[in-house]
């Protein structure tokens, strides 16, 4: 049996296919078509899909949405009833796409797919998913559980925000839900917005900030803006708050309650919004937990998935997984909507179509290390290389580890791009750049000279699985690089009296352990534990810099500048390679140093893209 999920029309839009149950594809749109969270229909996506899979749509026997547009419609007109007379203007703007698009998006669907395949049997084959349970089952489905509470967090979907379900084999039942305007998604994202981020793209930077402040608008937040019952449950104070009615995520009251109006992209980040952004972390964190301990007392279920957008807060995750209310916990790589197209698909297959899970051994997920996307064969690397004007050479396997590794030894920023794409929003060694986690220098130079970013922002470590107890506080898997737990004490630098006295962006430049790279000024890190089952040549390229320099960590970020999509092509890795200051790329066996290039093909990549 053959199934297409399919996400799209609000941002992230993807595709996945699955075949008999296993997950043969899944990729975003915005890889292919270079638009940062594209979300128009996923054409090339569900391209990509068919031919990965040798199929034509016609060999579909199911095309699932990740949603249900009508029920959409019904919430944003039951809002904007609710709220009137305020907020005409957004519903006056908003309700001509909605009528053109969104309420009758069963015939969009249908018009878009007609280019594949005319004949194809709508009626019967097109059928549409609730935005939770696609969720849901996106995380639930590939989970190495048999049982598991599965908790659903966004900004919202239909009309759930919030919800819970119950796995156990192959049905998944909903349980509980919070229903829009109360978000913990949108929460966060206003505060995103007050802090001059944009919304759905800058929550990361918000919690990246977050360290550098101090809690102390947590208690304006509590008292103010959210009320949490025992169980987690909770409700917020829609009198600061615009996104019902408005064009903007908070108010003039917001702004008052705290002491300013809301940062402009381009001002300057204070103490100020450093000190908001810790706040909100920690609300967030304990509304999480108090959920999640919530849950484990009421269905006494020792694991725990999670999936939503605000399961890609890894500092929150970590926290969970350190409070032990739950056993074990796992989360759906691509968790955001992208992953809705693959919850669809798995939703549709075992809900809809009563087929059983694939029982798997041990305590491997079914997602494949989320390398889902497209790869290139060698020869046609070296003609799409060639065809772009690079110089290259072509080294054996051993050869190229090896080169790699001592030039990553020496300083070197290294373009990795072998096998298949990620599927989700995280590098994991497919589409990464990489450096040395020891220079105290590298994690400012990539933000900087290479990714165009603003230079607080932490990268991750890439730690072999099986050395991840002697340099972090986790002895588990954390394979998609959704938890953050600290360095261990031993591998810790001492603080001297005048560092520690130190605030804010202040603390960025002082080294703070054997690996300052990864260690953000918390001492924490986003880990990703990287397998010789999923992704045997980056496991051999961690240790081969491990035989060489004693340290089985490297710094992974994504392949990309700020605003611009992970690379995805090889010609892609090259014109990024050549708009940054990159000075090795690896792209299969094509080994190639930015001083052997023309310096004609070199490009302005620093302004190529707009600001994330």
């Amino acid at each position: 049996m053959k199934i297409l999920g399919v996400s799209a029309f609000y941002h992230d839009s993807a595709a996945a296919l699955l075949r008999d149950g296993v997950i043969l594809a899944a990729a975003q749109e915005e890889r292919f078509t270079r638009k940062k969270h594209d979300s128009e229909f996923p054409r090339a996506a569900i391209d990509y899909c068919l031919a990965e899979g040798g199929l034509t749509l016609g060999d579909i026997d199911a095309v699932v949405f990740y949603d249900k547009p009508f029920i959409k419609f019904e919430r944003l007109l039951e809002t904007y009833l609710a709220f009137a007379p305020r907020g005409f203007e957004s519903f006056r703007m908003a309700m001509p796409l909605w009528l053109r698009e969104k309420l009758f998006q069963k015939d969009l669907l249908r018009s878009e797919f007609k280019q594949w395949a005319p004949d194809f049997d709508w009626q019967n084959k097109l059928l549409f998913c609730e935005h939770h349970l696609s969720h849901a089952a996106s995380a639930f489905f590939p989970s190495p559980f048999d049982e598991a509470v599965v908790l659903t967090m966004d900004g919202v979907g239909e009309w759930a925000t919030t919800s819970v379900a119950i796995g156990r084999g192959n049905s998944l039942t909903m349980q509980q839900e919070i229903h829009f305007p109360h978000s913990l998604g949108l929460l966060y994202s206003a505060f995103t917005y007050y802090c001059g981020f944009k919304v759905n793209s800058g929550e990361y930077k918000l919690m990246g900030l977050a360290p550098y402040g101090q809690p102390r608008f947590a208690g304006l937040i509590r008292e103010h803006l959210i009320d949490v019952k025992a169980d987690g449950s909770f409700r917020l104070n829609m009198d600061y708050f615009d996104y019902c009615t408005g064009l903007r995520m908070t108010n003039a009251r917001f702004d008052t309650l705290f002491g300013a109006p809301a940062r402009k992209a381009n001002e300057e980040l204070t103490q100020r919004h450093m000190d908001i952004a810790a706040s909100i972390q920690q609300v967030l964190e304990e509304v999480v937990i108090q959920l999640a301990r919530g849950l484990r007392k009421e269905y006494g279920i020792p694991n725990i998935c999670l999936a939503g957008g605000v399961a890609l807060n890894c500092v929150a995750n970590g926290k969970l997984l350190r409070d032990g209310a739950f056993n074990d916990i796992w989360i759906q790589p691509a968790a955001g909507d992208a992953g809705g197209a693959l919850g669809a698909a798995l939703a549709a297959y075992h809900l809809n179509k009563g087929q059983p899970r694939i029982r798997r051994n041990g305590s491997h997920d079914a997602m494949q290390g989320s390398y889902l996307g497209p790869a290139f064969v060698q020869s046609d690397i070296e003609q799409r290389l060639t065809a772009a004007g690079a110089k290259f050479s072509v080294l054996q396997d051993e050869a190229l580890i090896d080169t790699c590794a001592e030039g990553l030894a020496d300083g070197k920023a290294l373009g990795w791009v072998q096998g298949r794409m990620e599927f989700g929003p995280r590098a994991l060694g497919g589409r990464s750049i990489l450096g040395d986690p020891r220079s105290p220098t590298m994690q400012k130079t990539l933000n900087l000279r290479v990714k165009y970013r603003e230079s607080f922002r932490p990268f991750a470590p890439s730690v072999l699985r099986e050395d991840a107890a002697e340099w972090f506080e986790l002895d588990t898997d954390s394979p998609y690089m959704l938890l953050v737990a600290d360095v261990v004490n031993a591998r810790r630098r001492s603080m001297t009296a005048e560092e520690e006295a130190l605030f804010g962006i202040e603390k960025l430049n002082v080294p703070r352990s054997e690996i300052p790279a990864v260690t953000h000024v918390d001492y924490s890190a986003r880990i990703q534990t990287v397998h010789a089952e999923t992704n045997p040549r980056y496991h051999a390229l961690i240790s081969r810099f491990k035989a060489q320099t004693g340290c089985p960590v490297l710094v992974n970020t994504s392949f990309n500048v700020r605003g611009e999509p992970i690379v995805c092509t090889p010609e892609d890795a090259f014109r990024c390679f050549m708009g940054c200051e990159i000075e090795l790329l690896a792209v299969g066996n094509c080994l190639l140093r930015k001083e052997d290039q023309d310096p004609a093909l070199k490009l302005d990549y620093k302004n190529a893209f707009e600001l994330d």
